[in-house]
């Protein structure tokens, strides 16, 4: 870690991803401006951590409505809609955070004139579901994006922005694509938290197309180490997959989250019989993706690699949702 601090602007910082990375900046002393138009999947309990750091402010606003951007050396972008679902549903919030709210933010640094004439730096938080997905083998950064439904294209449309606007105005970039990020403090609108939840209700939990689906797991402590070891080894201008390597069916994942919350009652219980007890089996999503994976061996020859071991920490997580009702 170098001595000097940074200063960073981090938007999205009450979120679940801007969240440990506002904490993560902040104990390694760097000057963090956290934005946050406080949103239904915001954690306001996070504010009140972070103000206690005398090198933290807070602006609550929307990214659309910044009037200017202060001095800065890294602007992390976090914020977004990222619920799938919901963009199904209604994909015009998805287009105004993702889409336009990224334009606005590069137009910001367009206009923005150091007086150092060093340019900062955008930091923009993608996703694996831009990609598309795939039955078998990895995607690497160079293959050909192939989004699958409102939520992936509005996000592949910022990366797009993003490489435009280095192209045209020169502005220094940094591009993460990562697989499912878990961990605490995620809304339980995602599959771990919803789960717990779930089984704190006494409720049947949602599994789309029989869990089939496969995913890639990456600890959002992993994912926090991974955008520092980026800005440590002052890389620009690329793009980085991160993996947190372990992927397993949704239904595998559920199972597991099962067992641990009923640890030790059900261990030696028979999965067909915890399936027809705690799932409901009968919903299907539309432009539901078969398996996303990431090939990040660019990213791990700067020296990361993920730490956190799935099994080993789901009992924490579960552990830790349950009994913690968020409307």
């Amino acid at each position: 870690m170098q001595n000097k601090p940074k200063i960073i602007i981090l938007t999205g910082c009450l979120g679940f991803i801007g969240g440990h990375l506002t904490r993560a900046c902040l104990n390694r002393g760097w000057y963090v401006r956290g934005i946050d138009k406080i949103s239904y999947c915001s954690n306001f309990s996070l504010l009140k951590e972070f103000e206690k750091y005398p090198r933290f402010t807070f602006e609550k606003t929307d990214i659309n409505d910044l009037a200017f951007l202060p001095e800065h050396d890294y602007l992390i972008n976090t914020c977004a809609e990222s619920h799938v679902a919901n963009s199904i549903i209604n994909s015009d919030e998805f287009m105004k955070s993702n889409v336009m709210g990224v334009h606005h933010l590069l137009n910001l640094l367009r206009d923005y004139r150091p007086e150092s004439g060093v340019k900062p730096i955008l930091i923009e938080l993608s996703s694996d579901e831009v990609m598309g997905d795939l039955k078998e083998g990895s995607f690497t950064e160079k293959d050909i994006l192939n989004p699958s439904n409102p939520y992936s294209a509005s996000k592949a449309a910022a990366d797009m922005l993003v490489l435009a606007y280095h192209r045209t105005y020169g502005i220094p970039y940094i591009i993460t694509r990562m697989t499912n990020n878990w961990g605490t403090h995620q809304y339980p609108e995602k599959l771990i938290p919803k789960t717990v939840k779930y089984l704190d209700l006494g409720k049947k939990i949602p599994l789309h197309n029989g869990g089939t689906p496969i995913r890639t797991w990456l600890h959002v402590e992993d994912c926090v180490d991974a955008i520092l070891t980026l800005i440590d080894s002052g890389v620009k201008n690329e793009i980085f997959n991160i993996s947190g390597h372990y992927e397993q069916t949704n239904l595998d994942t559920v199972l597991k989250i099962i067992r641990a919350y009923y640890y030790p009652n059900l261990q030696e219980t028979a999965n067909s019989y915890l399936i027809e007890k705690f799932a409901d089996m009968s919903l299907k999503r539309q432009g539901q993706d078969c398996r996303y994976s990431l090939n990040d061996d660019k990213i791990q020859k700067l020296g990361w690699h993920p730490k956190r071991k799935f099994d080993e920490e789901l009992p924490r997580v579960v552990e830790f949702y349950r009994g913690k009702f968020v409307w």
